[in-house]
């Protein structure tokens, strides 16, 4: 598990869980926590219980949604199923003992924290909902719970890094077409008219321009570091049928 200064204390809790220290096997192995690859859903279930354990709260907090790479933020007020989870990339609470977890495998995990407020959010940001703009619409949302953007802090979990994320020519032109400075998360790579993009540093620069309090970024790359990390870009450069989910999350304390 991994921890930023920044979230621990005050009231909360958090964790970048990796995936070492579950129960599952082949290429789930070890600590698979999405329900959505084809793993055992019984070692799916214990690997939850497994992480949540580690930041001393029960399995049924955990709340997640069904990510689809957008923008839409759900209000958890309390934990839901699994199997009710809704559709959206990010979840903001202001109760105390709900768990907002985010699923990635490469995509980004968020987690934010006003612990003046008390309010907390979690997003999940692919290239896609960054760009469409994941990030400010939980932040929103929790400045609707009562957060104030001046005391909230952002951390950027374990993602792809621009080492390991070649891209194609067609991909720069929407973040040029949003902003001419997002060239500077673009740097040439190997192959002709392929580039390597720093997903990390470009929500840094959308966070920031919200005005928060801190905005951390962990220099891990899911890809490149195997013991530690699933990553579906590695399982797709191999051929692999599956790949694990890695889990992020925080809570309020009661």
């Amino acid at each position: 598990m991994i921890t930023l200064e920044r979230l621990n204390g005050g009231g909360l809790r958090h964790g970048f869980f990796t995936r070492e220290g579950g129960s599952s096997g082949g290429i789930y192995a070890s600590n698979n926590c999405g329900f959505g690859s084809s793993d055992d859903p019984e070692r799916v279930a214990e690997n939850r219980r497994r992480s949540l354990a580690q930041i001393g709260l029960p399995p049924e907090t955990l709340v997640t949604v069904h990510q689809v790479h957008g923008v839409d933020v759900a209000v958890a007020e309390k934990p839901w199923p699994p199997k009710q989870a809704p559709h959206g990339d990010a979840l903001v609470t202001d109760r105390p003992g709900v768990a907002l977890g985010i699923l990635a495998a490469d995509c980004a995990p968020i987690l934010f924290a006003d612990a003046t407020a008390r309010v907390i959010g979690a997003a999940h940001a692919g290239w896609r909902g960054a760009l469409a703009g994941v990030g400010e619409t939980t932040v929103a949302a929790m400045r609707r719970l009562g957060a104030r953007p001046e005391n909230i802090a952002a951390a950027i979990g374990p993602c792809i890094a621009r080492r390991s994320y070649e891209v194609g020519p067609e991909f720069p032109a929407p973040f040029l077409k949003q902003d001419a400075r997002n060239g500077d998360f673009f740097a040439p790579a190997k192959r002709e008219k392929h580039f390597m993009f720093d997903l990390a540093g470009y929500l840094t620069r959308r966070l920031t321009a919200l005005g928060l309090k801190s905005v951390e970024t962990l220099s891990n790359d899911t890809c490149g570091e195997e013991r530690r990390f699933f990553s579906y870009r590695r399982a797709t450069l191999r051929g692999e049928k599956d790949y694990g989910r890695n889990l992020s999350v925080i809570a309020l304390e009661k």
